[in-house]
């Protein structure tokens, strides 16, 4: 499967647009819509900048498809492009190891949709970091709030 324009605008809307580099909540390199790497694997660094958002959507657009892959070989149940796109907004926002070894893939896997979306909301916390301690962050409860929303969107 591949994320709709659905899906894109679901990323771009939460992530938001910044054209200079800069530390995301949990403190990492960040540029575009939230990217933190170039289509080519390189971190994104310190005084990096976009010239426009056509290159920011170029680079949201180019590195979507290692996301939708791990989506794709992860889950073995049924999936809407609904829940596709949510899970794919998901794994870009959390790094594809967080759904490999999430309770939200199991439940999933066994077909149990109320329960994986239920899931969702068990990813709201970041390491804050300058204490190294886990803080809920209130962007991150209402993205997943709207992750799980859609992914039991028929």
């Amino acid at each position: 499967m591949k994320l709709s324009e659905n899906g894109v605008k679901l990323i771009k809307t939460f992530e938001g647009l910044r054209l200079t580099a800069y530390r995301d909540d949990a403190g990492v390199w960040t540029i575009g819509y939230g990217s933190t790497h170039y289509h080519d694997g390189k971190r994104i660094r310190p005084g990096d900048k976009l010239a426009s958002e056509i290159q920011a959507d170029a680079l949201l657009r180019n590195t979507l498809g290692q996301y939708e892959n791990a989506v794709n070989q992860l889950v073995r149940a049924y999936m809407t492009q609904k829940q596709f796109d949510a899970l794919v907004s998901f794994t870009y926002n959390e790094g594809t190891g967080a759904l490999e070894t999430s309770t939200l893939l199991i439940k999933l896997n066994e077909e149990d949709y109320a329960g994986a979306a239920a899931q969702f909301r068990a990813w709201d916390e970041i390491t804050d970091p300058t204490t190294g301690k886990k803080v809920v962050l209130e962007t991150l409860v209402h993205r997943r709030k709207e992750e799980s929303k859609l992914f039991l969107t028929a």
